[in-house]
């Protein structure tokens, strides 16, 4: 899948969303410009939250799945309507399957040695996780060997303050989890924090 077009590449990963609070998220997400959304499936109600997203997201939307750690975890969430793939490890069956899909493939790699496994099996972008770990000089060296154009999405500890200096270090794109999202949070807040966050990614497309 071309990632060039989603704008902005910015993934919210709303662990612990009830399918309750589903359209409310989605409405402020949406509504603050995020394109992208992500239930991770290791809490309770994730593939109803995404079936509920999936039927609100405006055009050029993608809402999928995170923690997807098996085939059927990808089968359960292309069933329920979600078309992204998010996964914290590389498992190369996992991501094959998503691309057979036709799934938006976004599995996670710490090593160059994972970045290449997970390029070879479909995966559209590379989640860079954990973040912190591979820091501002581990994601350089990512780009100095990776394909060109290769979609690189840090994930873990971001914050609006430090975007521009992963941009810098080869960033194109973030996933961003508690400082966005976390249970409680009510439908204002998140869109107050996601409107910050999409404003400093603009700020470094501008600068």
């Amino acid at each position: 899948m071309d990632t060039t077009q989603l704008t902005p590449p910015l993934v919210a990963i709303l662990r612990g969303l009830q399918p309750a609070e589903a359209e409310a998220a989605g409405a402020a997400l949406f509504g603050a410009g995020f394109r992208l959304l992500e239930v991770p499936l290791n809490r309770p109600g994730a593939l109803a939250s995404i079936a509920l997203l999936a039927r609100m997201a405006p055009p050029g939307a993608i809402v999928g799945g995170g923690t997807m750690l098996s085939v059927a975890d990808v089968d359960a969430v292309h069933a329920a309507g979600g078309r992204m793939l998010v996964a914290p490890n590389c498992n190369t069956q996992v991501i094959a399957r998503g691309a057979a899909l036709g799934m938006l493939c976004a599995p996670g790699v710490a090593t160059p040695s994972e970045a290449f496994a997970a390029l070879g099996a479909g995966a559209d972008a590379l989640k860079i996780f954990p973040a912190e770990m591979v820091g501002y000089a581990g994601l350089k060296a990512f780009k100095t060997v990776l394909p060109p154009g290769t979609p690189l999405w840090p994930v873990g500890g971001v914050a609006p303050d430090t975007m521009a200096e992963w941009v810098a270090a080869g960033a194109t794109g973030f996933g961003i989890g508690g400082a966005l999202y976390s249970p409680g949070t009510t439908p204002e807040i998140l869109r107050s924090r996601a409107q910050a966050f999409v404003a400093a990614w603009n700020a470094t497309q501008t600068s």
